[in-house]
C-alpha cells in the first residue's frame, strides 16, 4: 500500500479498508474506476497475494483491468459471471440518503452496468464528497453520449434546464474518449431537487448513452474523515 498519503488520500484509503472487508472467499468483485476506486483494488490485491483470499474481478474500466492485473486480481467478465457478488466504486458526490454522482474519470456508463448486476453495492469516498444536494458546489452531472448526436444532445439539455459543456481530453487535441468510444458532457444543473426525476428525463434525449446519476444503486457507503470512518447503509430492495 502508498505511504505518506496527504489527509484526503488516506481518508479515501481508510474508507477502501472498510469496504474490502466485505469481500469473502469465492466472490466476483465489480472493481471501480477512479482514484478512490484504485485503493479498493490494491487492498484486494494484496489479500489475494498473501493467498487467503481467492476471487475473480470485473474492471469497469480500461485502467481497472490495468490496476488489477497489476495487483494480481484474476479477471472474469459479466458474460462468464453475470451476478457480481459484490462492487466496490467510488463517487463525486453522495447525499444522505445514497443517491451519488458519479463519471468525473468517464467510466459511469460500465460502472452503472456492474452495479445493476452486483447483490451488494459498496461506494467510498473522502469527506468532501458528501454533500445534502446533488449538485452542490457547482458540480456538474457528466452525461455520456454519441459523438454523432454531441449538438443535438446539447440543445436539449439547454432545454432542460442544464448547461451542458464538450469534455476535453488532457494532453491532446479534442474531446474525452470513453471505453465505449463515446464523448462526455458535463453539465451543471444547479442544486438538485430530484435527481431519479431529471435522470429519466436526461435519459430519453436521444444520443445519450448514460448518464453520471447513481440513484437506488447504492446499498453501504463508507466517507472517511479526519477521525475515523462513517458508515451509511440504505440496503437496496432486492
Amino acid at each position: 500500500m502508498k505511504a505518506n498519503l496527504d489527509p484526503i488520500q488516506e481518508a479515501k484509503r481508510s474508507a477502501a479498508l472498510k469496504a474490502v472487508e466485505h469481500v469473502q472467499d469465492g466472490f466476483i468483485v465489480g472493481l471501480g474506476s477512479g482514484s478512490t476506486a484504485a485503493f479498493a483494488i490494491e487492498a484486494l490485491g494484496e489479500r489475494v497475494k498473501t493467498g487467503n483470499l481467492h476471487v475473480m474481478g470485473v474492471p469497469t474500466s480500461y485502467q481497472a483491468f490495468l490496476l488489477a492485473i497489476e495487483c494480481g486480481i484474476p479477471i472474469t467478465t459479466l458474460d462468464e459471471h453475470p451476478t457480481v457478488d459484490l462492487t466496490i466504486d467510488g463517487a463525486d458526490q453522495i447525499t444522505p440518503e445514497l443517491c451519488l454522482i458519479k463519471g468525473m474519470g468517464a467510466a459511469m456508463a460500465r460502472e452503472k452496468i456492474v452495479a445493476a448486476a452486483s447483490k451488494l453495492n459498496v461506494i467510498i469516498a473522502d469527506d468532501k464528497k458528501r454533500v445534502k444536494r446533488l449538485g452542490e458546489n457547482s458540480q456538474s452531472v457528466p452525461i455520456e453520449v454519441l459523438p454523432f448526436a454531441i449538438s443535438l444532445t446539447k440543445q436539449k439539455i439547454i432545454d432542460a434546464g442544464g448547461k451542458p459543456v464538450l469534455r476535453e481530453g488532457k494532453g491532446k487535441l479534442g474531446p474525452t474518449i470513453t471505453d465505449n468510444g463515446n464523448a462526455i458532457l458535463d453539465s451543471y444543473f444547479g442544486e438538485i431537487v430530484n435527481p431519479a426525476e431529471l435522470e429519466v428525463k436526461i435519459k430519453m434525449i436521444p444520443g445519450v448513452v448514460e448518464t453520471g446519476f447513481f440513484v437506488g444503486l447504492t446499498d453501504i457507503a463508507y466517507v472517511g474523515t479526519s477521525i475515523g470512518v462513517d458508515k451509511i447503509e440504505r440496503l437496496r430492495r432486492k
